[in-house]
Order: C-alpha cells, then structure tokens, then sequence
C-alpha cells in the first residue's frame, strides 16, 4: 500500500503543479478577448484566429485544472444528502462514485480522444472559420485532460482506501454547511468575549 500511497504523492503533485500553472490562462483569454472588442468597436474589424484562441485558453485553463479541482475536494457534489450520512459511509459513497462513474467516464474519453486528436495532427485540420487556428491543439487538450483526470481519480481512489483503513488521515474532512455556520458563530461569539474580557480587564486597571 505505501508504493501505492507513493503514486498518488507524486500524481497529487502533477496534478497541483499543472493546475496552478494554467490559472494565467484565465487572465490571458480576458485581455485577448478585451483587445478583440477594443477593436472591433474602434476599427470595426476582427480576427478569427484571435476569437478562437480565446476558447483554447480557456479551455486549456479549464480542462487541464480539472485534475487539482477533484485532488482539491471542489468538485461539484450535493452536500445536502452526502451530509447526511456518517463519514465512513461518505467515504464508501465516494469510492463507489470514483470506480464506478468517474474512472470509467475518464478512461473512455481518454481512449477515444487520443486517436481523435491524433488524427488532426496527421491531416493538419485547421478550422473551418476563415483565418481560423489549427485544430489539433484543442482536441489534444481535450485528451490531457481526461488523461490527467484518469491519473487524478486513481489516486483518489487509493487515498480513500487508505483513509478507510486508517493508513492516512482524511484529507478533506466533511463539515456541512450548517456545521460550517455554527462553527463560524461559535467562533465569532469566542472572539467578542475575548474582546470584552480585554475591556473590562483595561477598565479594572485604569
């Protein structure tokens, strides 16, 4: 189990490191897309090329962070039922969701857009639009994607054995958002009587 836990280090790190690289991509696309309407309002003119490159950046920044979003615990769920249950029973939840939905869902899309991608590398398709971007690039996003999703999922699914066997702590403890809430309040009440305390121990003194 350790060389296990080892992989899913090193995929977490993967998964982290190409993450946080792509965030600029966001800030990319919206300068790109700011210079595109800047000109097409002052010059009445516009570039497919440019257009284009937008939704690949945005894409890429999409489909190669989703990785670190599941490593993250961020992915969309419905707390209000999952909150439900004991945590042990949410991890089995969990597990059941990564082996039968999720790593099957990510395999499949792997195997069948790597040969679709490459095939748009060999013909060299470009896009349609006139002026447009070549096409390979975006289907060979859409295939690391799902590849670095596949990698992501197997290591959740080895931390999530791990957990219920008691070899790690839980990452990503579950606290619903009423717990969330009674927790900010208590601490917030914590803090105003300790603020008040202060107070009164300052007016004692004086």
């Amino acid at each position: 189990m350790q060389g296990a836990l080892g992989l899913s280090r090193a995929i977490d790190r993967l998964s982290e490191a190409i993450g946080k690289s792509v965030m600029w991509l966001i800030l990319l696309a919206i300068i790109i897309s700011a210079i595109n309407a800047v000109v097409r309002k002052l010059f009445n003119t516009s570039s497919n090329a440019w257009l284009e490159a937008q939704w690949y950046l945005f894409g890429a920044a999409f489909l190669l962070a989703s990785a670190m979003t599941l490593k993250q615990n961020e992915h969309i769920r419905i707390d209000i039922v999952y909150g439900m249950f004991s945590r042990r029973r949410q991890h089995w939840i969990d597990l059941f969701g990564h082996v039968v939905f999720l790593l099957p869902f990510a395999v499949l899309m792997a195997w069948m857009l790597v040969p679709y991608a490459w095939q748009a590398w060999q013909i060299g398709q470009i896009s349609t639009n006139a002026g447009g971007l070549i096409i390979w690039p975006a289907r060979a996003l859409l295939a690391a994607g799902f590849i670095l999703l596949v990698a992501q999922a197997i290591s959740e699914i080895i931390k999530k054995v791990a957990v219920m066997r008691g070899l790690i702590e839980d990452p990503h403890p579950f606290v619903s958002a009423h717990a969330a809430a009674e927790q900010e309040g208590a601490a917030l009440a914590a803090e105003v009587a300790r603020l008040a305390e202060e107070d009164t121990g300052a007016e004692e003194r004086k």
